[in-house]
């Protein structure tokens, strides 16, 4: 009879099987324990135990035969005593008859490792996880030293909900980047070999995100919390995006909206705002009641909804009134037009102060020398219009 002792476990492409007729573990319980329990794909998959439905339940009333099977007793109470105590049962059988480091063969009547899995018909990785969640256990006080048991021995194992928390199915789990994926998947309230299963995985997490939207926003949370701190993937994603022309008019969109957003959130909280021609002024109360309006509109959008066209909305409404405002007071529409004269007279300086005329030989054209005639005259006529409209002095 052949019974396959994980069939879920990726890293192990052997199919562990235990011929009872032909096993050469000492110990007479191993064999029927083969035969008896079911497949452990709860531990090897990465899956929480889960007690039989029977544990839950009233006891079944005593009222079988008296001459039982003893093999079907026994089967009946190891399967009794892994739905309580889960892998704690295999990890025993590993902590009894598997010598710790520095014990040498001539020491104890255990074996290596190596021969226990040879024995088992299985890897010594699998043997050794059961080894280490039980190390991990014993430090604790939860269970026994090793040097304590014998093989054979038998002690008080502790419940099944226990045996995840110091065993992982996943040889990645003890490197140092198993180690942090388990360190975040604790401090997110999940199960590490869950998150360990998705990170060795990389191609069923790429199928489930382009499946599934909600998966795909998941992601994206993730991504967004941990570019946050890492300057590479900052530079990786943003390359990414300039390379692709949707994603980059995307995001040219979105800072547009993100721009409109936050001119009204700054009427509104402020109660100051700037006009066209660059001065600020304090928002009149209408002005900004209206900003406080529509700042409460747009907080109330879900966060995956489109703002876009909502921030147009409210800043072409709340320039029209800024304009409004400015030509509706007559001292503030005579500074509103004295600042965007000097904001133009400014930038003709700078423009022209950028010309230079070195080896102008080369290049010069009648066409230049045209254009800045004329230039000359319109400053000319410029300077004309401000003398005759100053006012002359008393």
């Amino acid at each position: 009879m052949t019974v396959a002792i994980d069939p879920s476990e990726t890293s192990e492409t052997s199919e562990t099987s235990v011929t009872p007729e032909t096993s050469a573990i000492p110990e007479p319980a191993e064999a029927p324990e083969a035969s008896a329990l079911p497949p452990l794909s709860e531990e090897f998959a990465g899956g929480e135990w889960s007690e039989p439905a029977a544990e839950t339940e009233e006891p079944a009333e005593s009222g079988e035969p008296a001459d039982v099977s003893p093999l079907v007793a026994l089967d009946a109470q190891e399967f009794g005593a892994y739905a309580r105590t889960g892998g704690w049962a295999f990890g025993l059988k590993v902590a009894r008859s598997v010598r710790p480091g520095g014990e040498s063969a001539g020491e104890t009547p255990k074996v290596s490792a190596k021969q226990f899995a040879a024995l088992a018909d299985c890897s010594p990785e699998r043997v050794m996880r059961y080894y280490k969640a039980w190390d991990k256990a014993a430090d604790d006080g939860v269970v026994p030293h090793f040097e304590a048991l014998a093989p054979g021995a038998e002690v008080e194992l502790p419940g099944a909900d226990l045996w995840l928390t110091y065993y992982s199915s996943r040889s990645s789990a003890g490197s140092e980047r198993g180690t942090a994926i388990t360190e975040a998947a604790e401090a997110e309230g999940i199960r590490p070999t869950k998150a360990l299963e998705v990170a060795e995985n990389p191609t069923a997490l790429r199928a489930a995100i382009m499946a599934d939207p909600s998966t795909a926003r998941a992601a994206r949370h993730a991504l967004l919390d941990r570019i946050k701190e890492d300057p590479d993937l900052q530079a990786e994603l943003a390359r990414d995006i300039v390379r692709t022309d949707d994603l980059k008019k995307a995001v040219a969109s979105e800072s547009r909206s993100a721009d409109r957003v936050g001119y009204v959130r700054q009427i509104a909280e402020s109660g100051q705002v700037k006009t066209p021609a660059g001065q600020t002024i304090d928002a009149p109360v209408d002005l900004r009641q209206e900003a406080e309006r529509h700042l409460s509109l747009l907080d109330e959008l879900d966060e995956d909804e489109d703002t876009g066209e909502w921030a147009s909305e409210a800043y072409d409404t709340l320039k029209n009134l800024v304009v409004e405002a400015v030509e509706a007071d007559p001292e503030l529409r005579v500074q509103e037009r004295r600042t965007k004269f000097y904001s133009s007279l400014s930038k003709a300086t700078k423009a022209f102060e950028e010309l230079t005329f070195d080896d102008v030989q080369e290049f010069a054209e009648d066409d230049m020398v045209q254009q800045l005639e004329e230039l000359q005259e319109a400053i000319a006529s410029c300077i004309t219009a401000l003398r005759g409209a100053r006012t002359p002095a008393s």
